[in-house]
């Protein structure tokens, strides 16, 4: 586990693909258990650690993820994500590129729990959540392409389903698209840099996750830090 940023109240961690925020039916170990281990032995804590999930990603996505450390702290941060005022950043890696640089994508979501898949409809449809990205693609290879997404809506699988709907499926993810899987199992979508307000010290938090180690995410952060050039990608 890789700790970004730690005080008394909020703990933010680079989560790796794979892992899954909190329990669920699998039964496998959540990223919220792995903490509370890592601030019962660093603090010698007795008894039980608290650890609250303020908000989660995708398993096979990877990227900054805050989790509260006092009850006050998962109160007040569960509140400005409600209302908008946590700004998050992610990077995604497409297939296809993207008929416009930078557009804003407005579509209808609706969630089937057979197959656990999101349907992305331009128009309004019964049942349908409202949700609205913002895309900038930042750097292009001959094959891929990087796109930087910031999120007004919160919805399930909302940026893998709305970039495949302009036909830019994210790298590996087959549910949406991708003709094929990413060797560990992960896609290329990563939330890479998140900012607020310290929810007790009011602080201004900002911190960003490192881009992953693989060749093609390098060169394509390379072609991002000078875009005059595009990446071998």
């Amino acid at each position: 586990m890789e700790v970004l940023y730690e005080d008394n109240h909020i703990i933010i961690v680079n989560k790796a693909p794979g892992e899954i925020v909190q329990g669920d039916k699998t039964g496998d170990t959540p990223l919220s258990e792995t903490i509370k281990a890592y601030l019962k032995e660093k603090y010698a804590k007795p008894g039980n650690v608290f650890c609250g999930v303020v908000h989660r990603l995708d398993r096979p996505v990877g990227g900054v993820v805050v989790f509260a450390k006092t009850s006050k702290a998962l109160t007040r941060l569960n509140e400005m994500f409600r209302e908008g005022k946590v700004d998050k950043t992610y990077w995604a890696i497409t297939a296809g590129t993207p008929a416009e640089p930078s557009a804003t994508l407005t579509h209808y979501i609706t969630t089937r729990q057979q197959g656990n898949k999101s349907y992305a409809s331009p128009t309004p449809v019964a049942s349908g959540k409202r949700a609205v990205l913002h895309y900038e693609m930042i750097a292009h290879g001959d094959r891929y392409n990087l796109l930087e997404v910031k999120l007004e809506t919160g919805r399930k699988h909302q940026i893998r389903v709305q970039l495949a709907s302009i036909g830019c499926p994210v790298k590996g993810d087959l549910k949406y698209g991708a003709k094929r899987s990413n060797p560990d199992g992960s896609i290329s979508l990563i939330a890479r840099r998140i900012r607020f307000t310290h929810p007790v010290s009011g602080q201004e938090i900002d911190v960003t996750a490192p881009v992953p180690a693989d060749n093609l995410w390098q060169a394509l952060a390379a072609g991002a830090a000078s875009p005059s050039s595009p990446s071998e990608a």
